[in-house]
């Protein structure tokens, strides 16, 4: 990997060990110095969506608004791709073995750390996101046929594109009078919370960060509780958190997902 001189003036040298890769071609690299320093390093197509400089912005934002997230070492455009430099933080993701291991305990810890992020004072934050902007892009992207009907999950087999666009209409409806409107992280997942020493230490992957639903927030993490714990565990969560369970907020926002958004 040759990386752009931006990048290669501050890891000189460094070693570089593949850390994960999604799509769509989207790769991060951990990159150690002579002396053991860690910075990662993330790259992907400039023409993917949403652009790695969305979340560039949105974690120098969030760095300001005093919120545990990565320092921005630089970022630039070269060779058809984005690059992203940034400081490693303190800690491992939710997902590893022994903290799973604890389901209670971390369910708690993970409410816990999205109740404090959803209370970042919003003022200022240049980013919004509202259920009428989501119905607004899934209607663009239906019409465009740039949804298949293999891209909705179980839930909603079925369902044709327009289908789930009607379905998702009607359940946003109900979102433009209930939606909470706090900072959040826009993927809030096991992977993306980083702990250490039995405390949330940072998060990660922040490219979607803005003041939007809470419950959008909270649809994506207790599908990832499912995933990673089990269903058993969504409701300890969300009561951990401070909410009641609220399924149609969930649907409309799992539907959100498959319609690409």
């Amino acid at each position: 990997m040759l990386l752009p001189d931006q990048i290669a003036v501050r890891v000189p040298g460094w070693d570089r060990e593949l850390a994960w890769e999604s799509e769509p071609a989207t790769r991060t690299w951990r990159l150690t110095g002579p002396g053991g320093q860690v910075r990662y390093l993330k790259t992907r197509p400039a023409d993917a969506e949403p652009p790695l400089r969305a979340e560039v912005d949105r974690m120098r934002w969030a760095g300001t608004a005093g919120l545990a997230v990565p320092r921005v070492v630089a970022s630039c455009q070269a060779a058809g791709a984005e690059w992203l430099l940034t400081e490693a933080l303190e800690g491992k993701d939710a997902t590893r073995s022994s903290l799973r291991a604890e389901p209670e305990r971390l369910v708690s810890l993970l409410a816990a750390g999205l109740r404090a992020f959803h209370g970042t004072p919003a003022a200022g934050c240049p980013f919004a996101v509202t259920p009428q902007d989501m119905m607004a892009r899934a209607a663009e992207r239906v019409r465009a046929g740039l949804v298949a009907q293999s891209d909705l999950d179980a839930d909603f087999a079925g369902l044709t594109p327009l289908a789930a666009l009607a379905e998702l209409t009607r359940l946003g409806r109900a979102r433009l009078d209930a939606a909470e409107m706090v900072v959040c992280h826009g993927d809030y997942s096991l992977p993306n919370v980083l702990i250490s020493a039995g405390q949330i230490t940072g998060f990660i992957d922040l490219g979607s960060l803005a003041v939007a639903d809470r419950w959008s927030d909270l649809a994506g993490a207790a599908l990832s509780v499912t995933w990673n714990l089990g269903p058993e565990w969504v409701d300890p969560f969300l009561a951990s958190y401070g909410a009641e369970r609220d399924d149609e907020a969930i649907r409309f926002y799992r539907l959100c997902d498959g319609l690409g958004l």
